[in-house]
């Protein structure tokens, strides 16, 4: 079993503690026999209180020993400053082979322990100046939900957290048991880790034009297959051109084009999944002018290939 190993500490917020228990942590019934996550919740004084935030208390059941053994280390949030046991642990983990991750200031504690150097990574958009500058070896990126380099994967703040355990559940499990996940959080299954963090739209009132981009999305939802073109985009929104891409890259952090892009190859998930038709149809069937575009798509937002993506959840 997967073991996934969760920090915590004295004065931390819970909502991405919340979140990576409810992935990790949750019995999931509805997949059967499949094998899931052990998760450890760890801190450096197993056994301990520590208070959080919102005047509650909490107890971990494993210290940082466990943390350094575990596959997958998940660090919600960081004090300030990061503790050497957290940093000892971290190094330890790495050393072995473990998959890091921070969820939103967890960003620091991987800083830190050396983990971050000379890597793109990225924290909440708050934070993100101050990282850069304690860090300047880290190349930190504030406009993305999260980065996957590899063995190391940061996100940005709170629900970005969300994005990144689904998005490790579909790297482990593939795209139907993530979408499934996804359906119990009562979430969207799938946001590409490159998305903006909307640090603006996600407080700026909707506008007349936004039911246009939205209007725009389901059009190209539902014809996926079809070569379709900024111009027809623009179209189904009632927009010029020109002024369609100002909104849509407002509204989403990406151009129509990359936007439509990402949607087809989560739409070739579940079909390279079900272990019917070559690479050729599925590129085709989800609306890629050739498999060379198909492979290529692919590759950027997933960092394996089609074939590849299948060998391992075909069967899954």
């Amino acid at each position: 079993m997967h073991q996934v190993a969760v920090a915590v500490f004295d004065g931390m917020t819970t909502f991405e503690l919340g979140v990576v228990v409810e992935v990790f942590g949750l019995h999931r019934p509805e997949l059967g026999d499949r094998p899931w996550y052990e998760l450890l919740v760890c801190a450096a004084e197993p056994g301990r209180d520590l208070t959080a935030v919102g005047g509650f208390t909490l107890r971990a059941g494993h210290g940082f020993d466990a943390l350094a053994a575990a596959d997958t280390v998940i660090v919600p949030g960081a004090p300030d400053p990061v503790p050497a046991a957290l940093v000892d642990a971290l190094r330890r983990a790495h050393a072995r082979g473990a998959r890091l991750v921070s969820i939103c200031s967890g960003a620091f504690a991987l800083a830190a322990a050396g983990i971050l150097a000379g890597r793109r990574a990225t924290t909440h958009w708050r934070y993100a100046a101050r990282l850069a500058e304690r860090h300047p070896d880290i190349e930190v990126d504030p406009d993305v939900l999260y980065v996957d380099d590899g063995d190391v994967l940061t996100s940005a703040g709170s629900a970005a957290g969300i994005d990144l355990c689904l998005h490790l559940v579909r790297a482990d499990h593939g795209a139907a048991v993530a979408n499934a996940v996804a359906r119990r959080f009562v979430v969207p299954p799938h946001r590409e880790g490159g998305q903006a963090q909307f640090i603006e739209a996600a407080v700026r009132p909707p506008g007349p034009d936004d039911d246009g981009v939205a209007r725009s999305m389901a059009f190209a939802l539902d014809r996926l297959a079809a070569p379709l073109t900024v111009a027809d985009l623009a179209r189904a929104a009632r927009m010029s051109e020109r002024s369609y891409l100002r909104h849509f890259a407002r509204r989403t952090g990406a151009s129509p084009m990359r936007w439509l892009a990402a949607q087809r190859v989560a739409a070739s998930l579940p079909l390279l999944e079900a272990g019917d038709g070559s690479v050729d149809e599925i590129a085709a069937a989800v609306g890629f002018g050739s498999a060379a575009a198909y492979r290529q798509a692919f590759t950027r937002r997933m960092r394996t290939t089609p074939t590849a993506y299948r060998r391992a959840f075909a069967h899954a």
